[in-house]
């Protein structure tokens, strides 16, 4: 297996600054996930942390629909009548999976972007909320607690979007599922620098 050399390890940093990178650096995706979950005050931060992201033109289009408790089997029929009406001819039953997906974890984060027509592009509004969802796992992870960032054929349904009482012109990007891993797995590798990484020195001659 290859080894990527930390870029820690050819810096001088303080403990603090050392700790911050160890935290950020060993962030990964955890399933499944079980209790316990971020308390009121830990979510406090979590949030926080996501209204920090970069936002072209102070539009602030982050929204988030917090889904715990009885209300993630009320999400789970909600899923479950979704894909039956997609599927009219496929029986009830075989969407039954979907009411389990939302009791996979204790907390769900519905991660949403208000679009705002104007001069600013709507894709930069999308990514803006993106950021604010790393924001969100960065949070979770360096609380302790995992995350998982899922999307799928249900979170670009009209329907979905309006059960979850968002706007009609706003879009969903997704759910995080938040918990404690079931498992603590090592981090997988991270991918070489260089595969992703380069230099600019100006235009090529032609």
């Amino acid at each position: 297996m290859e080894t990527v050399a930390s870029p820690l390890a050819e810096t001088t940093q303080s403990p603090e600054t050392a700790a911050f990178f160890d935290t950020l650096l060993s962030r990964q995706s955890h399933w499944p996930l079980i209790e316990p979950a971020p308390g009121d005050a830990e979510l406090d931060l979590i949030f926080d942390a996501a209204l920090r992201a970069p936002d072209h033109g102070r539009l602030r289009p982050w929204r988030f629909a917090l889904i715990r408790g009885e209300a993630r089997a009320e999400l789970g029929e909600v899923l479950v009548d979704i894909a039956a009406a997609r599927e009219p001819g496929t029986p009830r039953s075989a969407h039954e999976h979907r009411r389990q997906r939302a009791l996979a974890a204790p907390v769900i984060i519905a991660l949403g972007a208000a679009l705002t027509p104007g001069s600013i592009p709507e894709s930069e509004q999308i990514l803006s909320a993106g950021a604010a969802a790393m924001n969100l796992l960065n949070a979770i992870h360096a609380l302790g607690y995992g995350g998982f960032w899922a999307t799928g054929v249900d979170s670009y349904d009209a329907t979905l979007k309006a059960a979850l009482d968002f706007e009609p012109t706003d879009a969903l990007i997704g759910f995080l599922f938040v918990g404690t891993p079931k498992s603590r797995e090592s981090a997988p590798p991270r991918a070489p620098r260089d595969n992703h990484v380069r230099e600019w020195f100006g235009p090529s001659s032609i």
